[in-house]
């Protein structure tokens, strides 16, 4: 586990100025944001997997209860655009359902085991999957934004302002 706090803290410190007490907090609670959507993602797969609660629970030093009441609720909806889910899907099939589903408006906003999240827009959306393994700079200046990130890939969305087709 030290090894492990010895990496995560050697990678929040790359590039940052140590002095600079702020940007480590930012730098750290985004970390913590990445590490607890790893951690959900390990949840969801142990689950699918067949591990009980009580299995998930005793490994992260929780209850059942505990871990199924932290884990085990879908985000709640609300009010806003037109949501849901796409799936199942796999690494095979998913980007010719990504590419359907973005000429009819849907882009991908999230991403769980066998799954995205989509939200629809009026406008058509190009779907990207990159490996996880840094910065997206690069696709930035190409018009791509991040759509959602699941462990190993980075899901990039871009709005291609064509109408979206209706059937």
């Amino acid at each position: 586990m030290s090894d492990l706090a010895e990496a995560i803290g050697r990678a929040i410190l790359a590039g940052a100025d140590p002095q600079d007490q702020l940007a480590l907090v930012r730098r750290t609670a985004d970390a913590d944001a990445v590490t607890a959507g790893l951690l959900l993602q390990a949840v969801h797969a142990a689950r699918a997997g067949g591990h009980s609660w009580s299995a998930i629970g005793s490994t992260l030093g929780l209850t059942r209860q505990a871990a199924q009441q932290r884990f085990g609720r879908e985000p709640a909806t609300t009010d806003g655009p037109e949501e849901r889910w796409l799936g199942p899907v796999t690494a095979f099939d998913e980007m010719q359902e990504l590419e359907l589903a973005g000429r009819l408006g849907w882009r991908t906003t999230g991403a769980g085991l066998l799954r995205h999240r989509m939200v629809r827009t009026p406008t058509r959306w190009e779907h990207k999957r990159i490996v996880w393994s840094g910065g997206v700079g690069r696709y930035e200046r190409e018009g791509w934004q991040v759509g959602c990130r699941a462990f190993p890939w980075v899901y990039l969305v871009r709005d291609t302002g064509e109408p979206a087709t209706t059937t």
